[in-house]
């Protein structure tokens, strides 16, 4: 994690929290860097496992959400709705991407696209100014694809098989 970055949102929520009179919690902050310390998309679950395993600090499941809406409110979180599961990303001076998500298993993988990018920033949209963009795609990943094929083939050789009884 590049300090300059965690240095930077620690800025807008210390600007925030003091421009409406809230307090500086530690756990908003702790809060914070492990967000800001984890690569890629994560679930609370996952951030709070991290919160309290990794960095032994525990928090309450109330201030957890409380602090992610926060986060959303002032952007340094984004919030995914992947295949029926939520998950969220530290996004400040995050390049727009696109994600790939299967739909049968549910993964997801990040791609990036210069030609889609190029495509969104040369967009000229109404009364609208574009901070960045979120694209996905959804389709059958490679693995379940060949999971499929593969239990197609079989259905074939038993229908032939009992065809042949």
């Amino acid at each position: 994690m590049k300090a300059s970055r965690l240095e930077a949102v620690e800025r807008i929520l210390d600007n925030y929290l003091e421009m409406n009179n809230h307090r500086k919690t530690p756990e908003r902050y702790t809060i914070l860097k492990a967000i800001y310390s984890i690569n890629g998309h994560f679930t609370l679950e996952e951030l709070n496992d991290k919160l309290t395993t990794e960095l032994g600090f525990p928090v309450a499941r109330a201030t957890l959400y409380n602090t992610i809406n926060l986060f959303l409110e002032l952007r340094l979180v984004t919030r995914h709705r992947f295949h029926g599961a939520t998950k969220y990303e530290a996004c400040y001076d995050n390049d727009s991407h696109c994600h790939q998500i299967c739909t049968m298993c549910g993964k997801v993988t990040e791609v990036k696209s210069v030609e889609i990018k190029e495509a969104v920033e040369n967009m000229h949209l109404k009364r609208f100014r574009k901070d960045g963009f979120t694209l996905y795609v959804y389709g059958v990943c490679s693995t379940c694809q060949t999971m499929i094929t593969k239990r197609k083939k079989q259905e074939r050789e038993k229908s032939k098989k009992v065809k042949t009884e």
